[in-house]
């Protein structure tokens, strides 16, 4: 391999590194509550914080960890849910498209 083409294999393999960091850090950010995808859903990091007068059948023991598109691993405190790509929801969190786990 000569010089030029190593210079050139090592800038890519950088440039690849840092792009694969990026977007790992990016599936990593957790949800906001204001975000309007979360708005729209009721989301809340605390399930005893949910709305009780819009979401009437709401029953605190209903959690993110206990729904059944959480994706968390058991016991973690945080997961990701495809309701919400790229970010990561509260295990303890809710929302109103919260499914009892199978």
């Amino acid at each position: 391999m000569n010089l030029t083409n190593r210079r050139v294999f090592m800038m890519t393999l950088a440039a690849g590194t840092s792009a694969l960091a990026a977007s790992g850090a990016m599936a990593q950010a957790k949800l906001d509550e204001k975000d309007p995808t979360a708005v729209a859903l009721g989301y809340v990091a605390d399930t005893a914080k949910a709305d009780k007068k819009k979401y009437p059948k709401h029953d605190v023991a209903q959690k993110c960890s206990n729904c059944q598109l959480f994706q968390g691993k058991a016991g973690a405190a945080e997961g990701g849910c495809p309701l919400f790509p790229g970010k990561t929801v509260a295990a303890n969190g809710w929302c109103a498209s919260w499914v009892k786990k199978a």
